[in-house]
């Protein structure tokens, strides 16, 4: 897979997530996990931006 397709995955699943967070939210679940899982996602998009990044500076 390359690193457009990995940052498109990746979009999907936040956006998904964020989804279910809301729903969770909604009925006064736990939210916890998910926020981490967010927040991890959050981190990988970026690191998977800045190799894009790299790659098309060369």
């Amino acid at each position: 897979m390359d690193l457009k397709e990995k940052l498109a995955e990746l979009k999907y699943d936040y956006v998904r997530l964020q989804g279910d967070l809301e729903k969770r939210e909604s009925v006064n679940q736990q939210v916890d996990p998910l926020l981490r899982q967010l927040e991890d996602i959050e981190k990988e998009i970026a690191s998977v931006r800045s190799e894009i990044s790299q790659k098309e500076r060369k």
